[in-house]
């Protein structure tokens, strides 16, 4: 799916924000994203940091003795 999800948008911006509708269309993308502190909030793990978890902590297979 691309594009916005304008209902949730809408939502967020005039419900939770309790911006009319005048001020939420008079809004860009980017001013509408930083009033709802999008930018605010830890970014998701990257793949580098991944690997580094992955090498800190390797899964371990169980030894077996031979019978």
């Amino acid at each position: 799916m691309t594009g916005f999800d304008w209902p949730v948008l809408m939502r967020a911006g005039m419900r939770g924000l309790g911006l009319r509708p005048e001020e939420f269309w008079a809004l860009t993308p980017a001013e509408l994203q930083l009033l709802l502190g999008e930018s605010s909030g830890a970014a998701p793990m990257g793949r580098a940091r991944l690997d580094e978890l992955v090498a800190a902590y390797p899964d371990r297979i169980k030894e077996t003795g031979d019978d």
